[in-house]
């Protein structure tokens, strides 16, 4: 069953006392349309919660908001007790927040050590204030440490990624993320179009995630994949948060319900 609005409605925290995550009363607009309505959410650290809604509830906008792709209109991002205001994925990336979307954002012709570093590589100075060369030998080595920690199976570090399978793609991505130390870490829709064998690995490594203490947020339209790995759901509609459950306690039938409005819970959002 789900839990009451009152129930919900968390005290911003630190250091592990409360959400680590928490978004009140935002709000987006594009032009004349209305997308987010005072939307509320939390995520705990240790914890997988999914984000669920039809196409147009309202989600991916919302995770732009917290990921510094959408400056919101309104309505506060908390992060460990403490008001952020991202108006660029760069300052989300920073605060400690990654995001992991559909696209991978990888590169098919660059090996695995590559992709984990772009944008990020590191280097040592050839001439002073002149050339600079990247250095490569403790990007591998972190590459490996990363990769064993997350225990993601792949032929070598220097395989180019367009030589990986979808799970090991999808795995390396998250790795990317991860490698960085974030306090959170969303990933959308990240077994969508992989087989049975390689959504096994994706989930797996999302259950890692979640043991190592980070808070993990997952966009998916798979309700098995909720029942399998998720901790706690929120349900979106029409741009408000409209249900939340704790996922032990629930069905999918409860679940499905509120995701078409089959059903009205008391866990309506206030604008």
């Amino acid at each position: 069953m789900p839990m009451t609005e009152s129930e919900i409605t968390p005290t911003p925290s630190a250091s592990g006392s409360g959400p680590l995550l928490q978004i009140k009363g935002m709000l987006k607009s594009f032009g004349a349309v209305q997308v987010l309505l005072g939307t509320n959410f939390e995520a705990e650290a240790g914890e997988v919660t999914a984000l669920l809604g039809d196409n147009g509830a309202g989600k991916s906008t919302l995770i732009k908001c917290v990921a510094g792709t959408h400056v919101p209109d309104g309505g506060q991002v908390i992060l460990d007790g403490q008001v952020q205001h991202f108006h660029t994925p760069q300052d989300a990336t920073k605060a400690g927040i990654e995001t992991v979307y559909q696209d991978l954002a990888l590169c098919d012709n660059l090996d695995v050590v590559a992709n984990l570093f772009l944008g990020r590589e590191r280097a040592h100075t050839l001439i002073p204030g002149i050339l600079r060369a990247i250095n490569e030998e403790p990007m591998e080595q972190k590459a490996r440490e990363a990769l064993t920690l997350l225990r993601i199976n792949i032929p070598s570090v220097r395989s180019l990624v367009k030589e990986l399978s979808g799970g090991q793609r999808q795995s390396i991505a998250v790795a990317k993320a991860v490698l960085w130390s974030p306090k959170v870490v969303i990933l959308d829709e990240p077994t969508a179009a992989l087989g049975v064998a390689q959504t096994r690995q994706v989930l797996d490594l999302v259950l890692r995630l979640r043991d190592q203490g980070l808070a993990v947020i997952i966009i998916t339209h798979n309700m098995q994949n909720v029942f399998e790995v998720a901790d706690k759901a929120s349900v979106m509609r029409l741009g408000r948060r409209v249900a939340k459950f704790v996922i032990k306690d629930a069905s999918p039938d409860d679940v499905v319900a509120a995701i078409t409005g089959a059903r009205t819970f008391e866990t309506a959002d206030v604008a």
